[in-house]
């Protein structure tokens, strides 16, 4: 239950679990290579207690689930995906620029969308029709061209909704493992993709790191997780909400608070129980808390630093003076300011992605974004006296590496010289 844990203990506790199933995912993996559309029926009758007629999903299914969701609802989703596109709208690089950085030398970057991407969307214990959005809507505003979504059956009728709004060309009824390698690798129903993003479980990610040499995937993005930077002027019962909040996602889930004030975990905690006494998913919420706790630092300054080895997928800031906070935090992989911007905000409607590295990675990797959808190519532009400047510098440098071709590339474009 709640308690006070070292740093060593968190890192620990969020370690990737990949290995411990890495001999199911690969025999998961390979089933799918060499049976294909057979494989992912007999999986989702296993994993999924389901008999798929069809794995792809039709116009008239998603026609029928509209009529199963409200029309209040269609509209919220529909107000989340616009704030969604919105704000990655903002991320979009020109597709093309060009310097001339020196007479005759002209440098730029070409920006190209991916051609074919897989989106899998996790299901299960609960429905995430915001990760349709999070996922599906930044690949169609990069300019993707066929944008596929996995996600296990049966599937709810409020995510079929949420990927039409989207606007997915493709929906499949397969989720897990199988799922990533039929994306990865190709069925007789699903082409495979260039790149797949998406949270997942352990098997999931499994699958998205044993293929890498298959397709391209996004980062490891596991089990939610938190970690909140208080102070002595946070309000314990804002604490409390948010820590429970992640914790409700997954028994898997983590939620931790950093504090100066060493009144403060006691404190949220007696608000934590009442709330977790009325919440539906207190069962989820207990189990997660053993993963959970607070950690005590002498004061704010030791408190970001130990943030910042943390690496928290979602960062909250209730201090005093929350933006000078901010500007000393490395790591997050989406930080939330002041005590007013629950991280529900990010989940749902802020336009923000919630697609997050997890455990650590967010030291190294950035949340989902329309960068993720994209490759740049360098480009470069020279004019015969552009060129000129630079043979020196070229073919000296080629004849120390013994390329003497490299040198005659350069030589048969130059003018020759006047006798």
């Amino acid at each position: 239950m709640w308690k006070q844990v070292s740093e060593d203990f968190w890192k620990e506790n969020r370690e990737s679990k990949v290995g411990q199933v890495e001999d199911t995912v690969r025999e998961i993996v390979e089933n799918v290579r060499q049976n294909g559309d057979k494989a992912i029926r007999e999986l989702a009758k296993k994993f999924d207690h389901v008999d798929l007629d069809s794995i792809a999903v039709s116009r008239d299914e998603i026609e029928a689930a509209y009529e199963k969701v409200s029309p209040e609802l269609v509209d919220e989703l529909e107000n989340s995906a616009y704030n969604i596109q919105r704000f990655h709208e903002m991320q979009m690089p020109p597709g093309l620029w060009l310097r001339e950085v020196e007479p005759g030398i002209t440098l730029g970057v070409k920006s190209t969308p991916l051609e074919r991407v897989g989106c899998y969307i996790p299901g299960g214990r609960a429905s995430y029709p915001s990760t349709v959005l999070m996922t599906v809507i930044p690949a169609r505003v990069a300019g993707v061209d066929e944008v596929v979504m996995c996600t296990p059956a049966p599937i709810n009728p409020l995510t079929l909704v949420a990927a039409d709004i989207a606007g997915v060309d493709e929906i499949y009824k397969t989720g897990g493992a199988q799922a990533i390698a039929a994306m990865a690798l190709g069925t007789e129903s699903i082409e495979p993709v260039q790149k797949i993003v998406g949270p997942g479980n352990v098997f999931v990610t499994g699958a998205k790191m044993m293929l890498r040499n298959k397709v391209e995937i996004d980062f490891p993005a596991g089990p939610s997780e938190i970690g909140v930077l208080a102070d002595e002027t946070a309000v314990p019962e804002y604490l409390a909400a948010d820590l429970i909040a992640q914790a409700e996602h997954d028994p898997s889930s983590a939620s931790l608070l950093v504090t100066c004030d060493p009144d403060l975990p006691d404190k949220t905690w007696e608000i934590m129980e009442r709330m977790i006494e009325k919440a539906p998913r207190k069962e989820i919420i207990n189990k997660a808390l053993d993963n959970s706790g607070y950690i005590i630092a002498e004061d704010m300054d030791l408190a970001v630093e130990i943030m910042n080895g943390i690496a928290p997928e979602h960062l909250s800031i209730q201090v005093k003076d929350p933006l000078d906070t901010l500007s000393k935090v490395r790591n997050g992989g989406s930080i939330f300011v002041g005590p007013y911007t629950p991280v529900a905000a990010g989940d749902y409607a802020s336009g923000t992605n919630h697609v997050l590295p997890t455990a650590g990675h967010a030291a190294t990797c950035s949340g989902l974004n329309v960068a993720h959808f994209m490759k740049t190519s360098t480009v470069q532009y020279l004019t015969q006296e552009g060129l000129a400047n630079l043979a020196s510098t070229i073919e000296t440098l080629a004849t120390a590496e013994g390329l003497h071709a490299h040198c005659e590339s350069v030589r048969v474009r130059m003018p020759e010289e006047d006798e």
